[in-house]
């Protein structure tokens, strides 16, 4: 068998835990989702060896998104730390990891966001980091804010972030959003609640005291696990962009 043709191991199927592809109360799932069935795409030597996501494509401040402009950003300033691991609980070091989100008044700095909300100069809303030897990451960033989404009556997102958790190539990408502990609109929110049940906790981050910084910032930790009894549920790629 040609080697660019040689079938490479894939990982275990998980679902007790992501989404179903299709979730009508998430009004634009129902255009983009599949009418067929899903089909396993086996994965090729191919898909590992295109351009390499390494420590030279992570600016310094990339991580940092409270100092990439002149001023700081308007906001309750927050550190946002976790571990990328696998279902057995090994870290997954020097891994790509993306992160996007509103600023403080609930609004992305995109020319399809027209939710009437400041938009903040000196806040992009983008950072990235890579994990250290032992699977860890840190974004210091502004608490987001809740937004109206037009998806039913009264519709509002929770506060979230968006991550992007990278393989060793773009093929390996995977989506998921981070929330925040005891947010009221939780049981209003169809796309936290695609998930199922027992997976809804994963997405939500631990106030955490030991990184907080006196008098400067909050603290959060969240874990990401790509694959066991307790992962993080992911997106299809074609449902990451709010609407």
């Amino acid at each position: 068998m040609p080697a660019d043709t040689k079938r490479l191991a894939h990982y275990r199927p998980d679902p007790e835990s992501h989404p179903p592809v299709s979730y009508p109360d998430y009004r634009s799932n129902v255009a983009r989702a599949p009418k067929q069935p899903l089909v396993l795409l086996p994965q090729r030597l191919g898909e590992i060896t295109g351009p390499l996501l390494g420590e030279g494509r992570v600016g310094r401040t990339d991580h940092d998104l409270t100092v990439q402009h002149p001023e700081e950003p308007l906001g309750q300033r927050i550190i946002v730390t976790g571990k990328v691991k696998d279902g057995d609980g090994r870290p997954i070091p020097n891994t790509l990891v993306e992160i996007w989100q509103a600023n403080a008044g609930g609004r992305y700095r995109h020319d399809l966001d027209r939710h009437p909300a400041p938009l903040d100069p000196n806040f992009s809303g983008v950072g990235r980091a890579l994990t250290d030897g032992d699977g860890n990451y840190r974004f210091i960033t502004i608490a987001p804010g809740a937004y109206p989404w037009r998806n039913h009556h009264n519709a509002w997102r929770p506060a979230h972030i968006h991550f992007s958790v990278f393989g060793t190539a773009f093929t390996q990408r995977l989506i998921t959003q981070m929330y925040f502990p005891g947010d009221p609109l939780f049981d209003q929110d169809p796309i936290f609640n695609s998930a199922r049940p027992a997976a809804r906790r994963a997405m939500v981050a631990d106030f955490d005291l030991d990184s907080t910084v006196p008098e400067w910032a909050l603290g959060y930790r969240w874990d990401i696990v790509l694959r066991g009894t307790d992962p993080t549920p992911f997106e299809d790629e074609e449902d990451h962009d709010d609407e």
